[in-house]
């Protein structure tokens, strides 16, 4: 089994938790042609024509693109331990959340990522608060449906968890670091509880440590390339 992913990016998270928690062990690939990098994607096309991470590949050679339905096949493939609830209110809910962060959350961010590619001199101010407001509000959605038993649902890991969290690294961490701006930590009490809880499950604290390590990573790189485009 082949995982081809990038670490900055929040979608192969879920997936990577889905794979840490079963206790599988599939060969890590980072394809070229991702965040800051003057390279093309190349062969990649080749295993996901969408062009896009995460994609898993099975140990008979067939390609799945596409972190939601990966996780779906996970679980169904290796039911143990399971990462959805045994109840459909439950699985409903781990699916609301991780919908929540695809389509509202990730959506509102889109501004922030483009900016984060571009020289100072280019931001568009207005574009980035605006981006910042829709940030918050989305976070207002996922407060209304996220549990309060230390995981997003219920009182144990499901991939909702491996959706959100990397999600929230980047509006409580990322975003406010890079555009000088308040956080959004703490205007959302059960958000807020959330975070402060995700360091005691080892799964979580070890998907956030990677996050945080590759977007340092990242942002290095940038600067690099940046440089390098000057001289």
């Amino acid at each position: 089994m082949k995982l081809y992913q990038t670490y900055t990016s929040p979608f192969p998270t879920r997936v990577r938790l889905m794979l840490y928690a079963k206790g599988l062990s599939p060969e890590i690939i980072e394809p070229p042609g991702f965040h800051a990098t003057a390279e093309g994607k190349g062969d990649y096309y080749e295993v996901n024509p969408i062009g896009r991470v995460p994609a898993l590949v099975t140990d008979d050679g067939r390609a799945l693109p596409e972190s939601e339905v990966i996780c779906e096949y996970l679980e169904d493939a290796h039911p143990d331990p399971p990462l959805l609830p045994p109840d459909p209110w439950g699985r409903a809910q781990v699916r609301l959340i991780s919908r929540l962060c695809d389509f509202y959350l990730v959506q509102a961010m889109v501004p922030l990522f483009t900016a984060s590619g571009q020289s100072r001199k280019r931001w568009d101010r207005p574009a980035i608060e605006r981006a910042l407001t829709a940030v918050e509000t989305s976070l207002g959605y996922i407060e209304h449906y996220i549990g309060e038993g230390g995981y997003a649902v219920g009182g144990r890991l499901t991939w909702a968890d491996g959706a959100l969290a990397p999600q929230l690294m980047l509006a409580y961490e990322w975003a406010p670091a890079l555009f000088a701006a308040e956080s959004p930590l703490g205007k959302h009490p059960k958000l807020a509880a959330y975070w402060a809880a995700l360091g005691r499950d080892p799964i979580l604290a070890r998907l956030l440590k990677e996050t945080r390590d590759a977007v340092a990573q990242e942002q290095a790189n940038a600067r690099a390339l940046a440089r390098n485009r000057r001289d």
